[in-house]
């Protein structure tokens, strides 16, 4: 399925690989929304895994700042920095020719004030060529969402369970259940909204409660362990690609194990050499 675009830009596809390199923007959004086209969302930190998802067809890109556990090695996202992600970000923006671009303002660089947030978003948007920013929480970080939306930037929301709120909320725990919680998450939800964000993950929260948010939003929903009702859906690609070990979240589906295959790659290579079949007359310079 595609969309109805304007006579000076075709429409950009959606739901499989792209036919041309069109650039998915945020009002595609929108369009998906309206006509019940799922959009399709990964992580990406660097230039080749991004290319391969830009020419799979992947909607759009988040350079999260789940880097500090994947790419950095952190327990947890707090200690990630602007600086770090920087690079991150600008690799993925050079790989992307179709999808969407958006960059994770990380822990301590929007919360303070509205002033401080919209300093971190000019920044990933001119030294990245990111197209949009992402940022946790929902009333609390409506005024931040507002002033970044003002100034010309889009912005993603991000509601429910918020990584970098990990310890405020007592460890990895499933937010909107319950009346109460429910009630709360549609609140954030649409604080977000009403503030001009494009669109709004939901995370770790019961598919009943996503569901309610997602019928009462005008703005398209994208789940991360919210269930199959959001307008679209988010992983992140190595826990998604099974490059991560140890403990998965529930709701990941494992498509590949290049983890295991790496593994076994490198104890192939260590073998041959130590054999001496690598380097094989094939592999020689006459």
């Amino acid at each position: 399925m595609a969309f109805s675009d304007s006579a000076q830009e075709p429409a950009a596809p959606y739901g499989g690989a792209a036919s041309s390199p069109k650039r998915v923007r945020i009002r595609h959004f929108q369009q998906a929304k309206r006509d019940g086209v799922k959009i399709v969302g990964l992580t990406s930190y660097d230039f080749l895994s991004a290319g391969i998802f830009d020419r799979a067809g992947i909607d759009f890109l988040l350079v999260g700042d789940s880097a500090g556990n994947t790419v950095f090695g952190y327990d947890t996202t707090l200690p990630v920095t602007v600086d770090e992600l920087i690079p991150l970000t600008r690799a993925v923006a050079r790989a992307a020719k179709r999808a969407l671009v958006i960059a994770d303002l990380p822990f301590g660089s929007y919360e303070t004030n509205p002033r401080e947030a919209v300093h971190t978003a000019i920044r990933f948007m001119k030294e990245t060529g990111a197209h949009a920013v992402k940022l946790e929480g929902g009333e609390r970080s409506a005024e931040q969402i507002r002033h970044i939306v003002a100034s010309g930037i889009p912005v993603m929301a991000h509601v429910g369970f918020t990584p970098q709120a990990e310890h405020g909320l007592g460890g990895h725990v499933i937010q909107g259940r319950g009346e109460a919680g429910a009630e709360q998450l549609l609140r954030d939800a649409k604080a977000v909204e009403a503030a001009g964000a494009f669109a709004v993950v939901l995370e770790m929260v019961p598919s009943e409660s996503a569901r309610a948010v997602t019928e009462a939003l005008s703005i398209p929903t994208i789940s991360v362990g919210a269930g199959p009702h959001c307008d679209g859906q988010l992983l992140v690609w190595t826990d998604w690609a099974g490059f991560t070990t140890g403990r998965i979240p529930r709701f990941v589906k494992q498509y590949a194990q290049i983890g295991r295959d790496l593994e076994e790659a490198a104890n192939a290579f260590r073998e041959d050499v130590a054999s001496g079949a690598y380097p094989a007359p094939e592999h020689e310079y006459e």
